[in-house]
Order: structure tokens, then sequence, then C-alpha cells
């Protein structure tokens, strides 16, 4: 088994300093409120869609789950900018960082605005692959344009919220999302439902409010970033596109993304599968999702935060630490998830009324939930240590292990246990809890067992020979996350700055051959 134990080494230098860093939890609830945030808000949207009409209810969650599918897109630069941000600032290269920061602009924009292109002037086609009724297509197309610009403006966002978070300014983030989101329902009551002189817009209102919302989070970010991070992007950093600087980025962003991808087909075909057995059962199946998402934010919360820290960590050279934050992470993980999954089956019964009076559907939601408690804690593995994973650097392991669990358990498993067992939705639902499990003991077995070590050394001799190459001597501590990137001038090893040009390249030779390697 590979030890994380830090090679010994005679140096010239004092003894390295270990590298503080905020509490899991301070990044964790920020993070957590503000996907809360988001789910409120879409819930919102769609009683706003509800008190239209039926059918403009249907056309929201349509043009919802494109909206979703599109956004994976953007993953693979949000994700990507992310990891390889921590990673530099753990090394100590705030330069590299920033270099990072600003390629991620130009590549959103050309991704961001071909995308709402291709959804805006192919807006019926795409509805009609979704199978929209006859009497969804009037109001989804409309919408579904109208959201276009919105879906551009949402890939800067992301972006640029992942530096922001990178950097450990999680709270700013929060506070940016909690005013945006807050500026979208505001307008979107009188622009859907009129308002003095302004007529009734409906859906379109909706996403008006949507657009007009993202846009002044677009400038909440660049305020953020101008004062937090001492970053103004140039024009050339929104159009010219750094392909050496997003190799890194894509490296980490394109895997990540296909395993977004991989585990959405997956889903679809299991919905499929679910749609055969009839209209009860798919409405059940989508109270039950709803219901699960809540249940999952706790491990999500935590798991992005695991990333965060441990991407730092990894860039630092301390894989002690980096292992020690995991497993806290997985414990304070299961713990949550676990209970928050147990309540939610336990009062089942009292707040699934709120959406349907069936008998049926309410007895097997609930028996679903209660299969979701065995479900979540498996799920927890996966949200922790993929993230933990792709921030050391293992970025392809996670996406062969769990496309084949997707595909045969999820996929697969849907199909034989719901169908030809004739389990029904139970079967699905056990099909589900043994994809996560499988995937989840994969991705632990990964982890215990060393297997992410040699990623995390070559991510570490790479982010120390980017930081050599230019010219940065004294890494930053890493800090609480509310103080100025650039006030972190503390060294990881504490030591006095090297007099002349000459012993400085030899301090950092000496520093790259001490933390480029771990004891096998």
């Amino acid at each position: 088994m590979t030890s994380l134990s830090a090679a010994p080494a005679a140096s010239v230098r004092g003894p390295v300093q270990a590298v503080p860093r905020p509490a899991l939890f301070t990044l964790t609830w920020p993070l957590f409120t503000e996907l809360l945030l988001g789910m409120a808000v879409g819930l919102c949207g769609l009683w706003m869609a509800s008190r239209i009409s039926d059918a403009a209810s249907g056309a929201f969650a349509l043009v919802n789950h494109l909206h979703a599918a599109f956004f994976i897109l953007f993953r693979v630069v949000s994700m990507g900018v992310s990891v390889v941000i921590t990673q530099n600032l753990g090394a100590g290269n705030r330069a590299a960082a920033d270099e990072t920061a600003r390629a991620s602009l130009a590549a959103t924009s050309w991704m961001g605005w071909i995308a709402a292109a291709v959804v805006a002037l192919s807006a019926p086609l795409l509805l009609q692959w979704m199978n929209a009724p006859d009497s969804v297509l009037p109001l989804a197309v409309p919408f579904l344009t109208m959201a276009a610009a919105a879906l551009a403006l949402d890939a800067y966002n992301a972006a640029m919220a992942s530096v922001m978070r990178a950097h450990l300014h999680a709270r700013d983030t929060l506070y940016n999302m909690l005013a945006m989101h807050s500026l979208h329902l505001l307008l979107s009551v009188p622009l859907m439902s009129g308002w003095g002189p302004l007529p009734p817009l409906g859906l379109v209102g909706y996403a008006l409010a949507m657009t007009i919302s993202r846009a002044f989070g677009l400038a909440f970010h660049l305020w953020l970033w101008r004062v937090r991070l001492q970053l103004v992007p140039s024009g050339r950093d929104w159009r010219v596109v750094h392909w050496p600087r997003l190799a890194p980025v894509l490296h980490i962003g394109l895997p990540g993304a296909a395993e977004n991808i991989a585990y959405r087909l997956a889903l679809m075909v299991s919905i499929a599968v679910v749609a055969r057995m009839g209209a009860a059962e798919l409405a059940t199946h989508s109270y039950t999702m709803q219901v699960m998402y809540f249940i999952l934010l706790s491990g999500l919360a935590i798991g992005f935060a695991s990333e965060i820290l441990v991407g730092h960590l990894v860039g630092a050279g301390q894989l002690h630490d980096a292992h020690r934050l995991v497993r806290k992470s997985l414990h304070l993980g299961l713990l949550a998830s676990t209970g928050i999954a147990l309540v939610a089956a336990l009062t089942a019964p009292w707040y699934l009324g709120l959406f349907t009076k069936d008998p049926k559907i309410l007895a097997t939601a609930t028996q679903l939930l209660w299969i979701t408690v065995l479900l979540e804690p498996g799920r927890t593995f996966n949200l922790v240590v993929i993230n933990a994973l792709r921030a050391a650097g293992d970025v392809r392991f996670p996406v062969l292990a769990g496309a084949a669990s997707m595909a045969v358990v999820l996929a697969g498993g849907s199909w034989f246990l719901g169908v030809h067992l004739e389990l029904g939705l139970v079967g699905v639902w056990i099909a589900y809890a043994a994809d996560e499990w499988v995937r989840g003991l994969t991705m632990a077995a990964r982890w215990y067992r060393r297997g992410w070590v040699p990623h995390a050394r070559a991510t570490h001799r790479r982010v120390l020979r980017k930081r050599l190459q230019l010219g940065v001597h004294h890494p930053p501590a890493l800090g609480d996350g509310h103080q100025d990137a650039d006030a972190h001038s503390q060294g990881h090893h504490g030591g006095a700055a090297v007099a002349d040009e000459g012993q400085r390249h030899a301090h950092h030779r000496q520093y790259a051959a001490d933390h480029a390697h771990v004891d096998e």
C-alpha cells in the first residue's frame, strides 16, 4: 500500500509549517444554503407557472430540464477551474491561479453564447425531441427562446463563482446568489402577471426576469473579483481563448462532465422504464425524486467543500491532511445524509399530502423513501470521494468505473428489477440504491488503497514547476477565506527571504525535490 509520508531530505530551509485552513463547516454551510436556495427558487417558479395553467407547469418543467442538460457543458469549465485554482493556491502560485481564472472567461464566452444560440434557434426542435405535448409547445417555445440569454449568463456566473469559492470566499458567492435569486423572484411577479402599464407576459416574463437577474449576478461577480481578488479582466480575457492555460482545466473538467452526462443518460433510461409502468407510477417517481433532491443537499455541499480543501492540500503537498480531511468529510456526510433521509421517511405521510391525496401514490412513495434511507449512505461516498479524487488529479478512474455501474446497475437494473422481475417502482429504487453503493464502495476503495496518490504526486510536481516558471518565491498560507488573497505572504516553510537570485532558485529546487513525491 502506498504511504502518504513525506520523503525525508536534507534541506537548507527551516521546518515545514502546517498550512492553516478553514474548518470544513465554514465552507459547507454557504454551499448548502446556496444549493437549497436554488432549489427553492425552482419550486417557486413551478408554483407561479401552475397558477397560469397545467400546460404552463409542463412547459416550465421541460424547459428547466433542457436548461439543466445544457448547463452540464458549462461544468467542464467551472469544475476544472475550481480544482486547478485550488491546487495552484495550495502550492503558493497565485499568479497561475489568476491566469486560470482569466482563461476561464473566454472559454465560457464561446461555450455559453454558442449554446445560447443553439437553444434560441432550435427551440421548437429541442422541445419536439422532448415529446412536448401540443398544448405545451405554444408556451414552451417562447419561454425557452427567451431563457437562452440567461443560459449564457449562467455560464459566466458558474465559472466566476467557482473562482471565488476556490479562493475560499464561499460566503461572498452566497450573498451574490441570494441577491440574484431575490431579484429574479421580485421581477417575476409583475412581469408574469402584469402590473400597472406592464402586460402579463406569463412564462416569457419569468425568463426575462431570469435574464436580468443573471446579468446582475455577473456584475456582482465582477465587483467581487475586483474587491476580493484584485482581478480586473481585460477585453481580451473575454474573447481570446488561451489553450495552454486551459489544458489543466479541461483535463479535470472533461472527465467530470462526462461522468455527469453518463449519469443523466442512465437516469433517463430508468425514467423511460418508469413511464412504461403508467401515469401513477411516473407521478410517484417524480414526487419522490423531488424529496430526494433535498435529502442529498447536505452530502453534495460537503463534497464540494471537500473538493476545494483537498485541492489546496494536494497543491501544498500535504497528502496526510488531505486523507484525514476526506475521512472526516465522509463521517459528517454519512451522519447528515442518513439522518435527513430517516427524518424524511418518518414524516413522509404528512408532507407528501401536499403533492397528492391518492392513497396508493402516498403508500408507494413512502416505501421508496424508506429505501432512500439505505441509498443515501452509498450516495455520500460518491459525492465526497469522487470530488476528492478529482481534486487530487485522479479524474479518469471515477468516470470509467462509474459509467460501467450506471449502465449495468442503474439503467439495466431498473429494467431487470422493475419490469422483468415485476417489482415496479420498488425494483427501480433498489437499482438506484445498488448503483450508488457499487460506485460508492469502488470510489472508497480507490481512496483508502491510495490509488489517488500517484496522481496527487504528479499534480503537485506540475503546480510546483509552474510556480518556479513564473518566479513565485514564497507560497502563501491557506487562509480562512475572509482576507484578501494578496495579503497571504507567509511561506509554507517559514524562513526568511533568500538574499540573492541564485539562492532563491536553489531554495525552490530544494523545495520541489522535497515535496514532489511521497514514500512508497
